[in-house]
């Protein structure tokens, strides 16, 4: 007998802060990924919802797979004036991210391009593969300033499909002819793949790689972050960097109350071992659509204590789910806030973390490339 059938109707409801409601997707169609839904983008007229119509007249549908379509912008280095952030300028070489994590700041970007914040994020990306090129064209530009350029701060450059493209490499490729300093922030251990290039940057204090570590506990990780590297993988590639001389950084986060939290002395404990210098955290972020892929992904694999994280991040957020303020975005107010971050600095300072405060690069090194102009020089 044939499963009944999925109908949608194309409504903009009403989004109600207590319920989300989504477009539900059969659990063997969104396996291996973080969202389990593909609610639309906040910017489209209409919104999809599905029922049960009775007729089992649908076939069924198949699985979702990972989708690239190249990209070409005009520019390739993104500036901000955000006052609690500590760099100006970053290149994000991809949209989207297929590791999947449910937790993802970076998800409401994908509305952007007319797409879901939900499975899209995951399965729809975008690749700039001209991004060497772009950045060798800016740099050369008369009166850059050189300053640290981050990468990795939205979506992750090392995701899986940077296997193929190897976006990220060429870009490194330039800021190491240049020498331009650049700060990397990966969850993926395909970042040992450039450990040649980093670690001649290193040499002339030029990068630094930090480790995003959520969880030491392996089946948490595969439901919350599916397609990243595993815990142990992540702590080996900061062990090789710190012996290639690459200076690292352990990232805690996000820290998701009642959740990971617990784990904050050991994972501190492990990277230290591993021979890292320094360490930061983030609280967990729920921005726009991001609170509801991570709602699903609570009542889908911890529905004991949904409720209970919830109502903690509330305690951190000024009773909202979450609140934008910058200064306090990244780590919160209030009493339970505030103990993490005394448990975070007490537990970095037994390890000898931060000790010599964060590593500063040099930008005296920069050398402008020459900008390929097609004509070959007459000396």
């Amino acid at each position: 007998m044939n499963a009944p059938a999925r109908r949608f109707v194309l409504v903009r409801p009403p989004i109600v802060a207590d319920e989300f409601i989504g477009v539900r997707i059969e659990a063997d169609r969104h396996h291996g990924r973080g969202a389990e839904s593909n609610r639309s983008g906040r910017f489209e007229p209409l919104d999809r919802q599905s029922f049960d119509d009775g007729w089992g007249s649908l076939d069924r549908l198949p699985e979702f797979k990972t989708e690239v379509q190249e990209e070409k912008p005009r520019k390739i280095i993104t500036t901000n004036e955000s006052p609690d952030i500590s760099f100006d300028r970053s290149i994000n070489p991809y949209r989207g991210c297929e590791h999947g994590c449910a937790y993802c700041f970076a998800r409401p970007t994908h509305a952007y391009m007319g797409l879901s914040p939900g499975l899209d994020f995951e399965t729809k990306l975008f690749a700039k593969p001209t991004a060497a090129k772009l950045l060798r064209k800016e740099l050369a530009k008369p009166g850059y300033e050189v300053r640290t350029m981050a990468i990795g701060t939205n979506t992750d450059p090392y995701q899986p499909i940077e296997r193929r493209y190897r976006i990220m490499r060429e870009i490194l490729e330039v800021l190491e002819e240049t020498g331009h300093p650049v700060g990397i922030v990966t969850k993926s251990a395909l970042v040992l793949r450039d450990i040649d290039i980093l670690s001649r940057m290193a040499e002339r204090n030029l990068v630094k790689v930090a480790l995003s570590v959520t969880t030491l506990d392996r089946k948490l990780a595969r439901a919350m972050e599916p397609r990243a590297s595993t815990p142990q993988r992540r702590l080996d590639a900061l062990r090789l960097l710190s012996e290639a001389g690459v200076p690292t950084t352990v990232m805690v986060a996000p820290v998701i109350p009642a959740l990971n939290e617990p784990e904050i002395e050991r994972i501190l404990e492990a990277a230290a071992a591993a021979g890292v210098k320094e360490a930061g955290y983030v609280l967990l972020r729920l921005p726009l659509e991001v609170r509801d892929v991570f709602v699903e992904f609570l009542n889908r694999e911890y529905p004991d204590r949904a409720k209970h994280v919830i109502s903690v991040i509330k305690t951190m957020r000024g009773g909202k789910e979450y609140d934008s303020k910058w200064g306090e975005r990244m780590s919160g107010t209030g009493p339970y806030a505030w103990q993490i971050g005394r448990r975070f600095e007490i537990a970095a300072r037994k390890l000898g973390l931060n000790d010599g405060g964060r590593k500063r690069l040099r930008t005296d090194l920069f050398v402008p490339p020459k900008e390929e102009t097609g004509q070959l020089a007459l000396f």
